[in-house]
């Protein structure tokens, strides 16, 4: 239940709402004529959408202030999130929804000829994120703006986000993504807030008159960080948070020595190396300048976020050493880690702090979010580069490790083994820093994000700090917001549910549990039923305009959509399609429920083998879409570029949630709680979030397959070769040889080879492993669908049970468990 407060929804009917929607008209014509110089009768579509952003931005700027007023006057103490990623979506019917003034604005758009739903797709989704993390993120600020918790989500303002991806001939190509091309009319520039990011250079040591040393650190170069303002609405305009992005700027723009010598190229030379850091979301790291350029990103956005909250502090409250009673610091994941040693650094060197008090600060303010036990996102940046680019940090981290692990032989630990495993510094293969380390050993709470997950992080990757710092790892199972996953990408389901259990369900989603004696209503069940076929048609219109391929939308919608990777297996899920395929065309007679296989997601830019999964996704959609056996019965979709949008689109039409990752692999997943929601039935592993998705919907309303984690672990103990596996699964080898044999890529026959060989000899990820539990799991799904009565039942119980997935219950089991904050007076 969400804290009360004043503000209420505008009345729908009556005088008061034929006022509010002249106000909004007139608000409307007056953004346009004033702000984008444009008369009515002569404005584009474009021009509406920006008057109308801007009228709606004013709307949440009053708000905003005022909660902003509220939180210096009670003293509040405030949430900082760091996060190179926040995946925020369209902010339109977001700010509208969460103020109650959709209807209104529609009404009054409508007055001037003029459709909101088209002016929904004029906005750019902004480039900021490119999954889960940055989703959450985004969810996680909404939610402390609805439970009223002060807040700033830190970040950066990237000019051209990850990528928007492209297909050609099947394969991806990353294009600059050009959401700020026509500019953002929800930011607000603050010029005057700018601070200078160092790097390089060296550091001196001055000898102080106790006895003591001090350190400077004199930069070679540096870049400013320029702060940008994007306020964030909680639900009924309960509080705004700020999003604040960081823009690099270099100091000198130009170089006009060398312009006047007529190197007009080289002349902005300096600038595009400074100013890069802020272009682009995770650069490839395969070269030593992406390196570079990559933790030049995590310490611009770290530092520029500190010296921002130190400011603050001190000018509410003066004294940095009461900085834990009013600051609460959060990492997601461990890309802000090095934010760690900054705060040591301003704390020590630019606010004279002595050390032990300083570190004792440190640790009591920053809380890390761990995402994966995956080896690669723990990051570890080689020694060199830091002392190169960050010589000061790579000092304070020295002596961190230093004395921590002279703490632990004070305690006792003298075991060489588990040393080596905590120290913050990696000998093996060149000196490297671990920053997740570095998060676990500066952090207060260290946090997994699903049950399983955490257990993991006690028992694998942070298995000996666990024993040495016992009662730091604690759990919390992500959530979602249901304002945009399920209100806004699905309004005709929300309006039934509120018909069927009432309107509190808006301000209450523990509430959804009312709905479940409907899962027994056949009228309610087939009201259900049709949204969803309306949801898949509405779909089927989005693909044949995109892709050409017309959609069956009585095919059981079968949706894997989430970032390109080994271990989320849509390579399983390729394989089964293929077998699905061969079987249809050897029973072409046969009474096959009809499946529609939708797939969507990026590849990391250097991530070969992603992109070569998503090029057979497309060969696979090439060859079964032509065939003229199955027909309609199966198609493949790849839908490119996926993003927020796209997935407000698909995630009410799914009737099937792939989750299918290898057990043990998955952190927690939050695609399958937004499909749940919607009552998609999830076909999964016991894997991150599908575990207490299965408590609480129920294991006998999803279909869970596969080995389970200490399996896996078992298995690759034993060894990788698949044969058996394969050996035992005629559909499986038959697969597998035609993709050898170039059966589903005849213009390169020997394309899918390798892949193949690598699945039978080195089944890391038990693709082979599990293909027969899978492939007997989607039959039984198809024979589940051809029961109504039975799929709709189970559909309509994963929506009812969803409710304790709410991002407002993970926010406020941080705000009491973790932050120590609480939501603010009235």
């Amino acid at each position: 239940m969400r804290p009360t407060h004043e503000m209420r929804f505008p009345p729908s009917t009556g005088p008061a709402a034929d006022e509010a929607i002249l106000t909004f008209r007139a608000r409307v014509l007056d953004k346009l004529t004033y702000h984008v110089g444009k008369d009515a009768g002569h404005a584009l579509e474009h021009d509406w959408f920006v008057a109308t952003a801007l009228a709606v931005r004013d709307y949440v700027t009053r708000h905003w202030m005022d909660s902003t007023r509220r939180t210096y006057r009670d003293g509040s103490k405030r949430v900082y999130y760091l996060s190179l990623e926040f995946l925020i979506g369209r902010q339109l019917f977001e700010a509208l929804g969460n103020l109650g003034l959709t209807e209104t604005a529609r009404q009054a758009l409508a007055d001037l000829g003029v459709d909101l739903d088209r002016l929904r797709k004029r906005e750019a989704d902004p480039g900021l994120g490119n999954g889960g993390l940055g989703r959450l993120a985004a969810c996680y600020l909404e939610s402390m703006s609805t439970m009223r918790i002060p807040a700033y989500g830190y970040g950066i303002r990237y000019d051209h986000g990850i990528f928007r991806q492209a297909l050609t001939d099947g394969w991806q190509v990353e294009l600059p993504e050009e959401w700020l091309s026509s500019g953002n009319p929800w930011e607000f520039e603050r010029p005057e807030v700018t601070y200078t990011i160092g790097f390089g250079g060296h550091v001196e040591s001055v000898a102080n008159a106790d006895g003591t040393t001090s350190a400077t650190w004199r930069p070679a170069d540096g870049v400013k960080a320029v702060a940008y303002d994007t306020p964030i609405t909680g639900w009924r305009g309960a509080h705004v948070n700020t999003l604040r992005l960081w823009s690099a700027r270099a100091a000198d723009p130009i170089s006009l020595q060398e312009f006047n010598r007529g190197d007009h190229v080289g002349a902005l030379a300096e600038r595009v190396r400074l100013e890069a850091v802020s272009r682009v979301l995770y650069p490839a790291d395969h070269t030593s300048a992406g390196q570079e350029l990559r933790l030049r990103q995590e310490i611009f956005f770290a530092s520029a976020s500190l010296q921002d909250i130190l400011r603050r502090h001190q000018s509410q409250h003066g004294d940095l050493l009461t900085l834990p009673d009013h600051v609460a610091i959060q990492i997601n994941d461990t890309h802000p880690a090095i934010a760690i040693p900054e705060l040591m650094r301003l704390l020590v060197d630019e606010h004279g702090m002595n050390w032990e008090l300083a570190w004792d600060i440190t640790r009591s303010v920053f809380n890390y979010t761990n995402h994966t036990l995956l080896p690669e996102a723990l990051e570890k940046w080689s020694v060199p580069l830091m002392e190169g680019l960050l010589p000061r940090h790579m000092q304070i981290i020295f002596q961190i490790n230093g004395l921590h692990l002279d703490e632990l032989r004070t305690r006792g630990c003298t075991d060489t083994g588990v040393l080596s495993t905590v120290s913050l510094i990696e000998e093996n293969g060149g000196r490297s820093v671990r920053m997740g380390n570095l998060a676990f050993l500066g952090s207060q709470h260290v946090n997994g994000v699903s049950a399983l997950h955490t257990q993991l992080m006690r028992t694998t990757v942070f298995r000996d700090f666990a024993s040495l710092y016992p009662g730091r790892i604690v759990n919390k199972t992500n959530g979602i917001t249901f304002r945009r996953w399920l209100y806004q990408a699905n309004p005709a389901l929300t309006d039934l549910i509120i018909r069927a259990v009432g309107p509190t369900l808006l301000d209450d989603e523990s509430r959804l549990h009312e709905l479940e004696p409907y899962a027994d209503d056949a009228a309610f069940r087939e009201r259900f039923a049709a949204i969803r076929r309306a949801n898949k048609v509405a779909l089927g219109r989005i693909v044949a305009e995109r892709l050409s391929v017309p959609l069956n939308p009585d095919a059981i919608f079968d949706v894997h959509i989430k970032r390109i990777h080994e271990y989320k297996r849509q390579l399983l899920n390729l394989l089964e399609t293929i077998a699905l395929f061969q079987d249809m065309r050897d029973n072409p007679t046969a009474q096959w429920v009809p499946r529609v296989k939708i797939f969507a997601g990026k590849a990391a830019p250097g991530y070969e083998q992603a992109k070569l999964i998503i090029k057979l996704a497309t060969d696979v959609a090439r060859v079964v879409n032509r065939d003229p056996v199955v027909r309609e019965r199966l198609k493949v979709v790849f839908i490119p570029n996926y993003n927020v949008s796209v997935a407000e689109a698909v995630i009410p039409a799914a009737d099937l949630s792939e989750q299918i990752s290898t057990a043990g692999m998955e952190a927690s997943g939050t695609g399958n709680m937004k499909l749940a929601l919607n009552g998609a039935l999830t076909i999964g592993t016991l894997d991150g979030a599908n575990i207490e998705i299965g408590e609480h919907v129920g294991t006998d309303n999803l279909f869970i397959f596969g080995l389970l984690a200490d399996e896996v672990a078992a298995r690759r103990r034993e060894g990788l070769d698949a044969s058996a596996s394969i050996a035992a699964s005629p559909a499986l080898e038959r697969a597998l040889h035609d993709l050898a044999t170039g059966v589903f890529s005849p213009d390169d026959p020997t394309r899918y080879r390798g892949l193949v060989d690598g699945l039978r000899h080195h089944d890391f990820f038990m693709v082979c492993a599990d293909f027969a539990a899978y492939q007997a799991t989607q039959h039984t799904i198809a024979e589940t669908y051809r029961d109504p009565a039975a799929w709709w039942r189970k559909a309509v119980l994963n929506t009812a049970r969803m409710g304790w997935f709410s991002a407002d219950r993970a926010i406020l089991e941080y705000a009491h468990q973790i932050w120590d904050a609480g939501p603010e007076k009235s």
